[in-house]
């Protein structure tokens, strides 16, 4: 897969995306990145960007031409039909959804905002979609970037060293995930519980499937609202708020 990055700090990108699987899904020729200054496209001998917005106020704005002469550069390079989105906290929501359709493309684009943010005739013209990666503002758009690109390529075929990796984590199937454990079997007093240890797989995936279950109606309940659950997946849920009732309550 192809990603292009308009951003004003491509170091930052570089040295983030060199690490861990990303590093190695990048060596492998998973995925390339495209990161493309805007600043090459200044006209002045100050390589100025940005400029003071319309109305006043504090901080400043990107301007267009920089930005979409960036823009264009970088999807010249990439493969068509790849998507121009622009990172900022004004967008739609980024989920797994979103991720998941990301990684059929054959290319994205990326742009990162800054400051104040970037000219609205920019983006009105030149982007796709506008994605937010929470209800939060950050100094500029490279994070948010890194966080995309992350997201989407481990669900890209090669990247993680398991295919099922990426298939049975938090929001692959509308749930958080369940808790994990490795050895030692009892740390502080505390073990691993014994159907994990049985070798029973069909109690191990009800295990799991309850324990996600009870753990995103605890602290995601609008997931499970928007998701909905089988008959199954409703007695489960049922049988972790009886044994969580009864572990919480009080002794007489």
């Amino acid at each position: 897969m192809h990603i292009g990055i308009v951003s004003l700090f491509p170091a930052m990108l570089g040295e983030a995306l060199a690490h861990g699987v990303l590093g190695r899904a990048m060596t492998q020729g998973v995925f390339e990145v495209d990161v493309v200054d805007p600043r090459e496209f200044a006209t002045d001998v100050h390589r100025t960007v940005d400029d003071r917005p319309y109305g006043g106020g504090p901080g400043m704005v990107l301007k267009v031409e920089p930005l979409r002469s960036a823009l264009r550069r970088a999807v010249h390079r990439a493969p068509a039909g790849s998507r121009r989105v622009y990172l900022g906290a004004d967008g739609r929501r980024f989920d797994q959804d979103t991720a998941r359709a990301a990684s059929a493309l054959p290319g994205l684009v990326l742009v990162a905002g800054r400051y104040e943010g970037v000219d609205e005739r920019f983006v009105e013209r030149e982007i796709d979609e506008v994605w937010s990666i929470g209800d939060y503002v950050l100094t500029g758009g490279e994070l948010p970037a890194l966080v995309v690109i992350d997201a989407i390529v481990r669900l890209l075929p090669g990247a993680l060293g398991c295919s099922e990796s990426a298939e049975q984590e938090s929001f692959a199937n509308g749930l958080l995930d369940w808790p994990h454990y490795t050895r030692p079997a009892v740390v502080d007093g505390d073990a691993v519980p014994e159907v994990l240890q049985s070798g029973d797989h069909e109690a191990i995936r009800r295990w799991r499937l309850r324990e996600a279950l009870g753990r995103t109606w605890l602290r995601r309940p609008e997931l499970l609202e928007r998701r909905g659950m089988s008959a199954e997946e409703r007695g489960l849920l049922e049988e972790f708020k009886v044994e969580r009732a009864a572990r919480t309550r009080p002794d007489r």
